[in-house]
Formats: C-alpha cells, sequence, structure tokens
C-alpha cells in the first residue's frame, strides 16, 4: 500500500477528479491504480475569500509499488502507508472462570468492555446510571421542567458524559499503534456515517450517537458480557494492597481482582471512597468558566468568508487562546458548531453548563467554553480533593445566582467587559434550557478568571470579528471542563501506583479528555487486564 498526503483538490471537484489527481500524482497509467480509500480529507481555509480546497490523505494500492515509491523516495508526500489495522493481544481461554469488572459506561468503560468482549473475556460491567433511552428522557426532565434524577442525567448513564455533546471524534492524543482508528471502526460498524474514517474533525451528534452505544453494548452482550444498569459501586474490597471485588448499593458483593476504574469526572463520591480505601489519587489542574454564544452565521462569515454556507463545509468551528497579563491562559474549549448549551448538573442545587450538538449543526448559535486554567498549587491548595471542593462551591454559588431553580445565570458580552449587570437580552437569544437570569456573573467566579476573561474576550474579537459582539450571550458556569483528580497508575501496567488488579482510566482518572481519547484509553486498559489475567494463570 501506498500512501499520499497533501493532494489538493478544488471545493466542488467531481467524485472522478480524486482518481485523476492520483493517477497523475503517481505518474501512472490508470489501469495502474487498483484501488483507493480516502484516510483523511480537511479543508485549508486560510485564504477563505479566494480559494478554500479539500486536502486529502489518500491509501491505495497499485501495479508495481516498489518500482513506484523508489521513483519518489525524495518525496516526503509519496510513502508505503501504515497498517492501521487492529490486532487483539490476547486471547481468554474457553475455561476461564474469573471475569473483570468494568466500573462504568461511558466511552472509556465501552470500548474497554467490548474489547475485553472480543478477547472472549466476558466482562461485568456496572454502571451507576440507566439505559440511553430512559436517561434520556431524565434528561430531558430536567431541561424541561426542572426536575433532576442524580443517577440519570447528563453526567451518568449509558454512554457517559460524551452522549450529550457534539459527539466529536477527534483529539490530539499521539496514536502510534491507531486505537484511534478501532473506535472509529467500532462506531460505524455500530451505526456512525462513514464519514467518520476521514473527515478531518469527524462527530456523530447526540441523538445518533444513542443509537451506537445502544448497538455496541447488544454486541458486548452477545459476546458473553454482562451490562448492568442502575448498579452503583459504593465501596472497593482492597486486600493487602489488591483490590479483591466492589460492593454495590443493594448490597450485593461482585469478586474480581481485575476491575477498570472507567470513572467520568463527575464521580465524586466514588472519587471520595477510593481516596477513603487508601488508592493513590491527587489533585490535577482542570479550567473553568462561561459558555458563550454567537449566531452560528457570524462564525460561518468569519472563517469560511465567501463560502459561509457551502453544503460541503457545513457549520464552521474555531479555536482561540490568549495568555492574559495575569499570567493565565484563557481558550475555548468544546466548540459546538450550530448547538445548544445544556444544563449538566448531576448534583442537586447547582448549576454546570456544556455544549451539545445534533449530527446536522443547524441550530441558530454556536457555543463554546470560554475557560481559564487553574492549578491545584496556587488555587486550590490542600488535599487531593481540593479541586472537587471547590466545583461544588462554584457550582452551589451558580445555583443561587441562577435563581434557585436550575436557570442559569447570564450577562452579555459587552455588559461583562464593562462590569455592568445585565438586564435585557440583545438579538442573540440563549439556547440553555431552563432558561437564563441574566444579572452579574462577577461574582460567580474567581476574580482572577473574571479579569482573564474580560481581558480576553476583546482579543477574540480580533481573531473573529464579532466575537466580542455586545449582545454575545455569557452563561455560567463551566466547571467539569476534566476531572479535578487523577487516580495515578503505573506507566507500564496501567494499574493504580497501590492497588494492584485497580486499572484507573478515561478521563474520570486523568488520561483522557474527550470521547476518541477515552476510547481509545478504554482499548490501552483492556489489553492490560487481558495480559495481567492470562500471566497471573500461567503463573499458578
Amino acid at each position: 500500500m501506498i500512501r499520499i498526503t497533501e493532494l489538493q483538490l478544488p471545493l466542488d471537484h467531481p467524485v472522478e477528479a480524486l482518481r485523476l489527481a492520483i493517477v497523475k500524482r503517481l505518474k501512472i497509467k490508470d489501469s495502474d491504480l487498483l484501488d483507493f480509500t480516502v484516510f483523511k480529507r480537511s479543508y485549508d481555509a486560510r485564504k477563505k475569500n479566494s480559494e478554500i480546497t479539500f486536502v486529502y490523505i489518500i491509501d491505495l494500492s497499485a501495479n508495481n509499488e516498489e518500482k513506484i515509491l523508489s521513483r519518489f523516495a525524495d518525496d516526503k508526500n509519496i510513502r508505503p502507508a501504515p497498517d492501521t489495522h487492529y490486532y487483539p493481544v490476547a486471547q481468554a481461554p474457553a475455561d476461564l472462570s474469573e471475569r473483570p469488572l468494568v466500573i462504568g459506561f461511558g466511552p472509556c468503560g465501552l470500548f474497554a468492555a467490548l474489547t475485553l468482549a472480543q478477547m472472549g473475556f466476558k466482562p461485568i460491567v456496572l454502571e451507576r446510571g440507566k439505559d440511553v433511552r430512559r436517561r434520556t428522557k431524565d434528561t430531558w426532565a430536567l431541561w424541561r421542567n426542572k426536575v433532576l434524577t442524580p443517577e440519570s442525567n447528563v453526567q451518568f448513564g449509558e454512554g457517559g458524559a460524551g452522549l450529550f455533546s457534539d459527539g466529536k471524534l477527534y483529539s490530539q492524543i499521539k496514536d502510534p499503534k491507531f486505537y484511534g482508528r478501532k473506535v472509529m471502526h467500532e462506531f460505524v460498524r455500530a451505526g456512525a456515517p462513514e464519514e467518520i474514517m476521514y473527515v478531518s474533525k469527524p462527530h456523530i451528534g447526540t441523538f445518533r450517537l444513542t443509537g451506537v452505544v445502544a448497538a455496541m453494548r447488544e454486541e458486548i452482550k452477545a459476546l458473553g458480557g454482562e451490562v448492568r444498569f442502575e448498579s452503583k459501586v459504593t465501596d472497593f474490597l482492597i486486600e493487602d494492597g489488591r483490590i479483591e471485588g466492589v460492593i454495590l448499593a443493594d448490597g450485593e458483593t461482585l469478586r474480581s481482582r481485575y476491575v477498570v476504574l472507567a470513572l467520568g469526572h463527575s464521580s465524586r463520591d466514588t472519587f471520595r471512597k477510593i481516596h477513603e480505601r487508601g488508592v493513590y489519587v491527587e489533585a490535577k489542574p482542570f479550567a473553568v468558566g462561561f459558555r458563550i454564544e454567537h449566531p452560528q452565521s457570524l462564525i460561518d462569515d468569519a472563517r469560511l468568508g465567501k463560502y459561509a454556507g457551502h453544503p460541503e463545509l457545513g457549520a464552521a468551528d474555531y479555536k482561540v487562546v490568549y495568555h492574559a497579563k495575569n499570567g493565565r491562559a484563557v481558550y475555548s474549549f468544546c466548540m459546538c458548531p450550530g448547538g445548544t448549551v445544556v444544563a449538566a448538573t448531576s448534583e442537586p442545587n447547582r448549576v454546570v453548563t456544556n455544549g451539545m450538538s445534533q449530527y446536522s449543526r443547524n441550530e441558530r448559535n454556536a457555543n463554546s467554553g470560554i475557560v481559564v486554567g487553574i492549578n491545584p498549587n496556587e488555587d486550590f491548595p490542600g488535599g487531593p480533593l481540593a479541586g472537587v471542593e471547590l466545583q461544588e462551591r462554584l457550582e452551589s454559588r451558580a445555583f443561587e445566582l441562577g435563581g434557585s431553580d436550575y436557570c442559569a445565570p447570564g450577562q452579555l458580552v459587552g455588559d461583562f467587559i464593562r462590569g455592568k449587570a445585565s438586564s435585557e437580552f440583545g438579538e442573540v437569544e440563549p439556547s440553555y434550557k431552563p432558561g437564563v437570569r441574566l444579572g452579574d456573573l462577577a461574582p460567580s467566579l474567581p476574580d482572577y478568571v473574571i479579569e482573564a476573561i474580560r481581558e480576553a474576550l476583546p482579543e477574540f474579537g480580533k481573531q473573529i470579528r464579532g466575537f466580542d459582539r455586545d449582545d454575545a450571550i455569557l452563561t455560567g458556569i463551566e466547571t467539569r471542563t476534566s476531572s479535578p483528580v487523577r487516580i495515578t497508575r503505573d506507566h507500564e501496567t496501567l494499574q493504580s501506583l497501590n492497588t494492584r488488579g485497580l486499572y484507573p482510566a478515561g478521563e474520570g482518572a486523568g488520561y483522557a479528555g474527550g470521547i476518541l481519547s477515552a476510547g481509545v484509553d478504554g482499548i490501552k486498559v483492556a489489553e492490560a487486564v487481558a495480559k495481567a489475567m492470562l500471566a497471573d494463570l500461567q503463573g499458578q
């Protein structure tokens, strides 16, 4: 196989132009091109008012590949294609009696369980929340009727926090073994659109993702795995530095010496319990801020120029960053084109925001988090759970500022910059449900965060025209950008530093950020569990 990179074609090129471009680039006859696939397609919008082009990475097979490669030996854009297939690292013996436990059924737990099941290890998944159908009903109850179900909401339930998001499937993690391709492949097999395999910033969208996750759950079960919903783990059995099992909320004890801890970043009660049981936990940096909303048309015009609204490009996204004078980094987080701001609390009497898009990304507004990085030693000194405690205080304050009924506090961008409370919306209508109550956001976050964001917004306006328009909406608050703790693990075995057989994984453990990286981490941990189980069997 041969890989061609940086193959550019006009935005509106016909389908057949791609094959012609490959043949021309390699200087071969059409009959010598046997087959090709698009590995990646992105677009270059740096010259948005002149010409936007698609940029392809192509994997192909051809006659006389060695001869072709030798002819282009000095061309860095024509190279042998890497092998991106996934190869299982183990296969469970048919008589294996012990079963691994997977706690949590978000993206990390999903892929850990699926990978273990595909290798024959028949995992038992323990998810504190409900299945996607019932979970969606409970989540809408908060958004529409201000009724929170603490164990079934945006954070908890099948699919994890990533389910009610944009379904973004891109990451900046290093992935030399192409685990990300397996994540994409499994999603496509379960019903996701095939384009996620090659577009540069793939996404599925919330409603499509629900069906995909449910299909993958059924595969785990068909392979001998078990998925238990409303099965909250409340305690851990640890003896002589080794995990021996878990205790559920209903009192049931499940024995296993191999436990994947695929918690989400909001599993605060479980963080407290493992800390109480002596599992090594440390505080880690995270970020806090607000959601900002603009008309999607404003972002399209600023990012795509005359190509705004082009069906091949869809709704435009953005990424901005600014280093404020007080030393703080301010940046956009989880940008959702054509989406909505959603209520994301999992605890009574607290307000948290997040962003969500459907596959179509055709809602009126664009939104993203505008957040400021904070650090344990400087900003929340104390024990390993100091960041959790800070989040809880901030979210409780936001609940009060929003009117103590799950409405969120909000402020117009112009008023926020000037330090003036807002009293009336402009043209931009907030999308957050149950609703937004205008006022002053300054009391909702620490002074250094407010100061940095006030300084950053006009600077972002220089990068994206209209970003700091007066009537853009800030909705508070965004606190759960990532886990405030790291359940530290050994680099080689992926087990807890001081609890053998316990495998911290994914976003809640501090080892992922988003659907793709969490899925990849789930695969890695599943492989580590499989190898350890086989090694222990051989050592008996």
